[in-house]
């Protein structure tokens, strides 16, 4: 199993959905070290704003995020968490 690195996800779900207001992907893979599957670069936070999360329920934001990914999940992502909303209203 290869590494999955930031720049690839952060990357991958650019060019699937974006553009976006906000990015921010975080390597949490040291917080569980010693629990089953941690490993470098394994376990990710993602915080997404953007247009194409605006209107839909948690469950299809998330899907939204997990079908960007579906390449790079294999790669070595044991775990992704998900925050995700449209746009603050102007």
């Amino acid at each position: 199993m290869s590494h999955v690195t930031q720049q690839q996800i952060e990357s991958t779900l650019q060019a699937a959905l974006g553009p976006l207001q906000r990015l921010e992907v975080i390597n949490e893979s040291h917080l569980h070290a010693g629990h089953a599957g941690a490993g470098q670069g394994s376990h990710w936070r993602v915080r997404i704003i953007g247009a194409c999360m605006q209107g839909r329920t948690r469950v299809a934001q998330h899907r939204l995020v997990y079908d960007a990914l579906r390449d790079v999940i294999p790669q070595g992502i044991h775990a992704l968490a998900i925050e995700a909303s449209g746009p603050a209203p102007a």
